[in-house]
This record gives structure tokens, C-alpha cells and sequence, in this order.
């Protein structure tokens, strides 16, 4: 009787216990989706913060890694059923004699559940889960697949969760490359990543390694010679957190769309974007000297600068003065005036209304329903060839061709070429009055040195999920479609005009150039926008609080920062990307295409992962669109 009334109560405790497990989700054996972020040259961007590299498959884990941490972690691992009782009594036995908790007696797979499945919390309910679900799992996974979960969840300190991530973040290598002594390394951060972590605490991480080399001797899967080898290397070893590959603000950017394509997919999805380390690394140097030189001096406590292709291939971002100080993206998400850099649509619009370069305009003082705009030096030069209007940045030459050429044809121009943001149709319009990122003015821009638009800046390449056997070609999501070569040559010739004798002399690199200055009200904010033979860039220069620098125009600090920005960049030859195909005309393309912005409006069932849609009938197909 008591016998039954004990069986009865406990299947009741087990009911109870395990009625909300997710058993499905631990069936399925899916790992959680990560999009992983590569450079255009492959190399994984590695962000500040939180970072989880590539899902590794149980191969790829070098044989002394799983060594390293069976032999510290739980050596009896291959032989227990999920729960080792033995190591328990062993871990109690311990405690007992030292008076405190100093071995636990979790099995990885039990570590595994408490890291994926369920809560921390330390109650009755949840260690009954944990028990049956271990003994589950064996039965369900088996080893190998147990093993490979848990290497790729577990968290190891510096923001790396998995030991890919952590490999990168301490050792800037794939996970296959660790040696002995990383490995061992690694293994040992699994007791107390935060307080182990070599970077910060290299004396304790050198000790615990130690400790992990012992074991794996004791263990029979490392000799003592090999391991007294791999102490006194490890010992002139320093691990340091690699500099993200540029481009925090640019990973923080692309990001959300590398989240989209990735979507549900278990496992991992490797993203390469365009970015171009030498190219990002070269336009955060030189921001910052040029602020560090003339920064405080000026009133000048920010820029920003964006570098594309002719196609908009983003291969630098830069948003601010320091990403560790404020990871605000003054390129992407501030709006502001953009000052005489907006003009290049006005003189869009009067050559789109038949008007030529030699056409002469008035320049004088004008007033416009009250307004009246002067001239920056408050002196007027009368009747202008269009082409001197545009290179000496005259605005009451500016605002009288807007006025005969119609304001609503000003915007549609800004439109054409790739502006998004609110354009209020007033007459100070023509002078740059209205707010516009730095990014979607550079793409406007990159649509003359293109001759075709709208060119919508944009940093996917390519994408490959970890389930996939190929990877699937993204490039631009719209791509440029009008025909600008009726007007491209003149337009280019005004923009030269501007660097070659106009306010952007200070811009020039010594060789091709082409660009427009802007500056706002007051000296608030200050522009250069261009581009070369081969790249496309636009610098932004002003203060968060909208405060007026000490007389910065867009003639000075932003076009000396071009200017040095893009003489180092052309030191080497550009990256050139195939706006066709979105891919770096050295590489080879992959097996198919994906636009997954045309894919995702067309079948509400698209899956961006695989570029499948679920059709009425059959199974999943592939989106050719």
C-alpha cells in the first residue's frame, strides 16, 4: 500500500513537473537562428558587445577542444546516461570535507538544458525537469549532437556565446585553428567566464588553463610533456579582444536585414556584406584625426561619413566621433539640413526643363512670399552662366531658378535621384531647408556618377544558411532603373566645376573630382558630398545639440576630410561590385538570386533563409523573382 500511494504521488509530481516542457522545441533539435556578419573579403565582423559566430559542426571542434572540456567539465560524459550519479556523490563527498560548495555535479547535458531550455531558478519543479529531460535528450540526440549544442550556446565571457564566438573574440581565429593551449583556454572560461576572462583578469585565466592541462594529463588525452609545452606558451600568449572589422555603425545598420534573412532558419546564416575593412578603417582614422586636429578649435564635436560604389555597395560607415561613446548613427539616422549640397537637384530640374550649362541666370537680391536669402559673402555678381551660379554656390541665383523652374519639379528631381525623407515645397527648399540623411544623400549623389537612379544605398552581398548547400545572391533590393546619360555629363561637369574653382577647392585629391559643399543656417551643419572615379562618399560635420560652429562650412573641415579620406582610399584600387549581379567583379557568383524585398511582397509564405514560398500545392519552391 505504501508502496503504490509513493508511485501514485510520484507520477503526480511528475505531471505536475513536466506538463509546460517545450518538448517539441527539444525534439526538434534546432538551434536558435543567428545571422552571422561577414566583411565583403569573408572576415567575420566581429561587433562590440554580445557576439555569436557561425553554428560549428561536431567536426569542426578540434579534437583537444572536446578533450579540454570533457576532461574538466565532465569526464564521465561519454558513459553516463545524462545524470551521473557517481559524479554527484563525488561532488558531495568534496563539499562535505571542505565545508562549502566547491564541485558541482552537473553533466554537460543537464548544463546544456539549464543554457537552452529552461529557467535558472533553483526550484523542485524545475530540477525534475532537468532530470527527466537529460535522460531524454541521450536517448533522443545522442552524444555527438549534445556535445555540439552545448560548444555552440554556452556563453565564455567578452559577449562571446559559443565557442566559435569565442575563439574570434579571444584568439581572432576559427574555432579549427586552437591549439592545446586555447583550447584549454577556452574549456577553463566555462567555470567563471566574467571572472576568467583573459583580457581582464590574464593571471586567473593562466592558472584555471593550467588547472584544465592537468586534467586533460589526468584524463589520458594530453602526455605531460605536451602539457608543460603548452603552459610555457601559454604563457607568453595575450589575448586581446580583436577590433570589431569596422563598422559597428555599419553592423548596427545592416543588421536588421541580415535578421530578415535569416528569419526562423535554425542554425546559423552567414550574411557577407559589403563592407571593406581597409576602406572603414581608413574613414575612421580619418575622421578622428581630423576632429582630434581642428575639432575643439572649430566647435566641431561630431561627423560622419558615408563611402559607396557608383551603385551604392556601402564599403564604409562611420556615425559618429567614437562608436564606444555613443553608438548614435549620425550617417543613417539623423536628419538635418543639408544646406547647398541640396542644390544639385535644383540645377537637375532646370536642365530637365531645357535649359543649359551656359543659360545665364540673375543673381540679385530676391524675396519670395517674405523671404529674402543672401548670398554667403552678401555680395551678388548679377547675370551668371548656370554652370558659375552652381560652382560659386550663389543662392540668390539658386532660389530665382527654382522659382522659374517650379519648386514641385525641385522635388520631383530630389525624388528621381533617390531622396525619401519630407520635402516641404517652399522656396527655401532650394537652398537645402528641408532635413535628409547623410546616407540617402550620398546615394543621391552616387546616382549622377552611376547615370542611372534611384541608387539605394545597400550592404548584403550575399547569404548562405548553415542548412543550405548554396548560397543565394542578394545585391541591391532596387535597383537603379532610370536612364540619367542625357544629363549625366553636365550634371558631373558642374560637380567638378565646384571642387576645380568653386567653394570644394579644398576637396580636391590631385586627381578626378567631383562634389558640392552645403552649410546650413548659421554654421550648424557643414557638407561635402562627391565621388572619384570609383567611390562615392558624403561627410557630415556639426554637434548633436544643433549648436553653430565657429564659421566650419562645408568648403572646409568636411572637404578636408573627403579630400584625405579619398586620397587614402585611392592608394589601392577600389572594390568593384557588379550592380547587376551584387557581387565584387573578382568573385565568383553563387548558384542563385534572391531578391527577397520583391519575394517577400509577392508570397506572404517566402522564407528569406532558403528563398522558398509555400505554393497552394506541392512542396516549398524556390523564388526566382
Amino acid at each position: 500500500m505504501v508502496t503504490l500511494t509513493f508511485a501514485i504521488f510520484m507520477t503526480g509530481m511528475l505531471i505536475w513537473a513536466l506538463k509546460d516542457v517545450p518538448w517539441e522545441e527539444i525534439a526538434d533539435g534546432s538551434l536558435k537562428p543567428v545571422a552571422v556578419l561577414e566583411a565583403a573579403d569573408g572576415e567575420p565582423i566581429v561587433r562590440q558587445g554580445p557576439f555569436q559566430g557561425p553554428y560549428a559542426r561536431y567536426e569542426e571542434f578540434p579534437v583537444h577542444l572536446v578533450d579540454a572540456v570533457l576532461s574538466i567539465e565532465d569526464r564521465r560524459f561519454m558513459v553516463h546516461y545524462g545524470v551521473d550519479l557517481k559524479g554527484i556523490m563525488r561532488a558531495v563527498l568534496r563539499n562535505f570535507q571542505a565545508g562549502s560548495v566547491v564541485q558541482g555535479g552537473s553533466t554537460i547535458t543537464q548544463q546544456l538544458i539549464k543554457v537552452q531550455y529552461l529557467e535558472s531558478d533553483r526550484t523542485l519543479k524545475r530540477k525534475l525537469q532537468e532530470l527527466v529531460i537529460a535522460f531524454w535528450l541521450e536517448w533522443k540526440l545522442g552524444k555527438r549532437e549534445i556535445l555540439t549544442r552545448y560548444l555552440n550556446s554556452v556563453y565564455l565571457g567578452s559577449g562571446a556565446t559559443g565557442m566559435p564566438a569565442a575563439a574570434r573574440i579571444y584568439f581572432n581565429k576559427d574555432i579549427a585553428a586552437l591549439n592545446v593551449q586555447e583550447a584549454a583556454m577556452l574549456a577553463g572560461l566555462l567555470k567563471a567566464p566574467s571572472q576568467l576572462n583573459p583580457i581582464d583578469n590574464f593571471e586567473a585565466a593562466r592558472e584555471r588553463t593550467t588547472t584544465v592541462l592537468d586534467a586533460m594529463v589526468a584524463n589520458g588525452k594530453l602526455g605531460a610533456k605536451d602539457a608543460s609545452a603548452a603552459k610555457a606558451e601559454f604563457a607568453e600568449l595575450h589575448p586581446t579582444t580583436p577590433m570589431p572589422r569596422s563598422g559597428s555603425w555599419f553592423a548596427d545598420w545592416i543588421s536588421p536585414q541580415a535578421g530578415e534573412i535569416a528569419g526562423a532558419s535554425p542554425g546559423s546564416t552567414t550574411v557577407r556584406t559589403t563592407l571593406v575593412p581597409r576602406l572603414q578603417q581608413l574613414a575612421e582614422d580619418v575622421v578622428a584625426r581630423n576632429l582630434d586636429k581642428d575639432g575643439k578649435a572649430l566647435g566641431a564635436s561630431q561627423a560622419a561619413l558615408v563611402a559607396m560604389t557608383p551603385d551604392g555597395a556601402v564599403v564604409a560607415m562611420v556615425g559618429g566621433r567614437d562608436y564606444k561613446t555613443s553608438q548614435f548613427n549620425r550617417a543613417v539616422a539623423a536628419k538635418r539640413q543639408p544646406g547647398s549640397t541640396f542644390k544639385l537637384f535644383v540645377f537637375y530640374a532646370a536642365l530637365k526643363s531645357g535649359l543649359t550649362l551656359s543659360d545665364q541666370v540673375f543673381d540679385g537680391p530676391i524675396e519670395v512670399d517674405g523671404w529674402s536669402p543672401q548670398n554667403s559673402t552678401g555680395r551678388y555678381r548679377g547675370w551668371v552662366t548656370i554652370a558659375e551660379a552652381f560652382a560659386r554656390s550663389l543662392n540668390g541665383a539658386t532660389v530665382a531658378l527654382a522659382q522659374e523652374v517650379g519648386i514641385e519639379n525641385v522635388v520631383a528631381a530630389a525624388r528621381e535621384l533617390g531622396i525619401d525623407s519630407p520635402l516641404n515645397p517652399v522656396p527655401a527648399l532650394a537652398l537645402g531647408s528641408s532635413e535628409v540623411s547623410l546616407l540617402d544623400l550620398t546615394g543621391a549623389y552616387a546616382s549622377i556618377r552611376l547615370g542611372k537612379s534611384p541608387v539605394e544605398p545597400w550592404g548584403v552581398i550575399d547569404f548562405q544558411a548553415s542548412t543550405q548547400a548554396k548560397a543565394f545572391r542578394v545585391g541591391p533590393l532596387v535597383p537603379a532603373s532610370a536612364d540619367l546619360s542625357s544629363y549625366q555629363q553636365d550634371l558631373v561637369s558642374l560637380l567638378q566645376l565646384v571642387v576645380e574653382r568653386g567653394t570644394g577647392r579644398d576637396a580636391s585629391p590631385g586627381a578626378f573630382a567631383a562634389g558640392k559643399t552645403g552649410t546650413s543656417q548659421n554654421n550648424r551643419d557643414a557638407w561635402f558630398v562627391g565621388f572619384t572615379e570609383d567611390l562615392v562618399a558624403g561627410v557630415w560635420v556639426g554637434n548633436d545639440d544643433d549648436t553653430p560652429m565657429k564659421g566650419v562650412t562645408g568648403g572646409a573641415l568636411p572637404a578636408r576630410i573627403w579630400r584625405d579620406f579619398m586620397q587614402a582610399a585611392m592608394a589601392q584600387p577600389a572594390p568593384q561590385i557588379d550592380p547587376d549581379t551584387g557581387l565584387m567583379t573578382s568573385q565568383r557568383a553563387p548558384a542563385a538570386s534572391c531578391n527577397i524585398s520583391a519575394c517577400a511582397r509577392s508570397y506572404r509564405s517566402f522564407r528569406a533563409s532558403d528563398c522558398t514560398y509555400q505554393p497552394y500545392w506541392g512542396e516549398r519552391r524556390l523564388c526566382e523573382r
